[in-house]
């Protein structure tokens, strides 16, 4: 904070999105129109803010993370012009894809942990004991709750 009250890390944020044009890249990646062809709109994400804003455990949780993260927001908005594409992408994905995206990777973390395809040394074990967290836990974690909220927004 500064003497005034400003925050500075959230005006260092404001600052950079504007530098990169972010909202321009934003429009120019056609995000928003797919979205709203997907059934996204601004009164969806609207009525999910709202579930969220009446839920307290979600409000400590983005609390109480928020000094964390707010020095992590310059480079978020740095990556976020490169990951529009793919932003675009999932946005048109529909829900039971990344169901069953869920599934599909965890079954490629069972076949991991059980079969040891990269062989029985240490190195290999590690390799493949990453594989199948991540497979396993991650990104049916990410798939379950993008398809959760896609589902939610699209309605």
């Amino acid at each position: 904070m500064d003497n005034t009250g400003n925050n500075l890390v959230v005006k260092e944020v404001l600052t950079k999105a504007s530098q990169e044009g972010l909202l321009t890249k934003v429009a120019a990646s056609g995000l928003l129109s797919k979205a709203a062809r997907a059934g996204v709109s601004l009164s969806n994400v609207e009525s999910l803010l709202a579930a969220a804003g009446k839920n307290p455990d979600v409000l400590v949780l983005v609390e109480s993370a928020s000094p964390e993260l707010l020095p992590l927001l310059p480079t978020i908005i740095s990556t976020v012009p490169s990951l529009l594409p793919i932003l675009a992408a999932l946005v048109q994905t529909p829900p039971t894809v990344l169901i069953g995206g869920a599934g599909a990777s965890f079954a490629a973390a069972f076949v991991i942990a059980t079969q040891s395809p990269l062989g029985d040394s240490v190195p290999a074990e590690a390799i493949q004991t990453l594989l199948a967290a991540v497979l396993g836990l991650v990104v049916p974690a990410a798939s379950l709750v993008g398809a959760k909220v896609l589902g939610d927004v699209t309605k």
